[in-house]
């Protein structure tokens, strides 16, 4: 089972940016399909981003694409989601996940995952 502890949530105001990390244990990171989720009160849990094995396979939620960047440091065994132009429909606590996995599978999905982070708490004010 992997490991993932996320960190960078916080309170910031509308059109701000926030940076979101999630630190991965195991020594196979670099096979790991990524994935960021968020919930916010009340809602399904959603897909926000993704990023596949290669470098430019990178998959976003249309809600927060051209604002939202997931990248990847394979040498820190971190993934990161960059938050720009942030809106108060953002406000949700984020979840970092992990497909170990090597099987095609549609990495939007959440059920798709086998390991999850605690979440961290993003919220949006006006």
């Amino acid at each position: 089972q992997v490991q993932l502890v996320e960190s960078g949530g916080g309170l910031v105001q509308a059109g701000g940016s926030l940076r979101l990390s999630c630190a991965a244990s195991g020594r196979t990171f670099s096979t790991y399909r990524m994935g960021w989720f968020r919930q916010a009160l009340g809602k399904e849990r959603e897909f926000v981003a993704a990023h596949s094995w290669s470098a430019g396979s990178t998959y976003y939620a249309d809600s927060v694409k051209g604002r939202f960047t997931i990248s990847r440091d394979n040498a820190k065994n971190t993934v990161y989601l960059q938050m720009n132009s942030l809106k108060p429909e953002d406000t949700a606590v984020y979840y970092c996940a992990a497909i170990i996995k090597t099987i095609a599978i549609d990495i939007t999905r959440a059920g798709g995952y086998d390991s999850w982070g605690q979440g961290t708490q993003v919220t949006v004010s006006s």
